[in-house]
């Protein structure tokens, strides 16, 4: 399978990624999907810059472009995303299926305006919670660890919170 991990982490590629959840699950390379980084020179280089291991930042139109070229790799990539609607885009919308991988762990999301706090530094709004309630029904795990050995519980534990 060419993705071993897939994440919702608003600072997407960072220590924890690279050393705690890459023992958890081994990769050869980081996938960030997300098109403002994608799009921001500096920002794609310091992503990059964060890893040892191959990195691409893609916007979702590229990703799209070449998800069937990643599904048939060799190598194991961690598909990670900024935020849950974005998750959403690619595995409910567009369908993509990241092999085996039935989990998508939701990493930092910051204390926004207008956001529900779940946990330490784990808030949501509600269209992110619209969209991981898709990604629920879609048929995956939706739980919410800032590391590979602290979870907060999953989507059913807090989906009540905001009406489903």
């Amino acid at each position: 399978m060419a993705i071993s991990f897939v994440r919702i982490d608003d600072r997407m590629i960072h220590g924890q990624t690279v050393t705690r959840w890459s023992k958890e699950y081994p990769c050869t390379g980081l996938i960030a999907v997300n098109d403002a980084a994608a799009s921001n020179t500096v920002l794609k280089q310091a992503y990059k810059s964060a890893s040892d291991k191959k990195t691409f930042v893609w916007t979702k139109e590229h990703f799209k472009d070449v998800k069937e070229k990643v599904t048939n790799s060799k190598d194991k990539y961690f598909l990670i995303t900024k935020n849950p609607l974005d998750m959403k885009e690619l595995l409910v919308d567009e369908g993509f299926v990241p092999g085996d991988v039935k989990t998508v762990i939701v990493g930092p999301c910051n204390d926004r305006p207008g956001a529900v706090k779940l946990g330490n530094n784990q808030s949501i709004t509600q269209e992110e919670a619209e969209a991981l309630e898709a990604i629920s029904k879609a048929g995956y795990k939706v739980k919410f660890s800032l590391v590979p050995d602290v979870s907060i519980g999953t989507w059913d534990d807090f989906k009540g919170k905001f009406g489903f």
